[in-house]
């Protein structure tokens, strides 16, 4: 075989090689921001506001005192945050459970898919094995 035919691999040591470190590293700064972002975004705003306003909150008073009026009420408001809350998350859960449904379902079909194809791969007649077709043979010859 020529040498120019011949492709040698080379395997990937970015984070698993001799840099052990840099994994640790990353999940210590990752720590590291997540703690500085809550010990800076927990402190109190000016008055009674939260220290992490939503944006959908901070778009709403901006346009209200540009002068835009609402121009729909909400169907239901909840009593209280807990409410809404339990009501975000169970939505949340309950369009992860589609999705996983869905996509499960998909990967499925593809799995069945797959196997229905090696199945009828392996039952054509180029696949049967050359001893099973002589010792057939020499039954039916041996029968008549």
């Amino acid at each position: 075989m020529p040498e120019s035919t011949i492709t040698k691999t080379r395997q990937d040591n970015s984070l698993t090689g001799q840099s052990k470190w840099v994994t640790p590293v990353i999940i210590v700064l990752v720590v590291a921001l997540f703690v500085i972002s809550m010990v800076l975004g927990g402190k109190k705003t000016s008055g009674d506001e939260e220290g992490f306003g939503g944006t959908d909150d901070a778009a709403a008073e901006a346009a209200e005192q540009a002068g835009a009026k609402k121009w729909i009420e909400p169907i239901f408001e909840p009593n209280s945050g807990e409410v809404e809350s339990g009501l975000f998350a169970m939505q949340a859960a309950l369009g992860a459970g589609i999705a996983g449904y869905a996509l499960g379902r998909m990967s499925g079909k593809k799995k069945g898919r797959e196997e229905a194809e090696h199945a009828s791969d392996l039952h054509s007649v180029d696949d049967v094995p050359e001893a099973a077709v002589t010792s057939s043979e020499t039954t039916a010859t041996a029968k008549s």
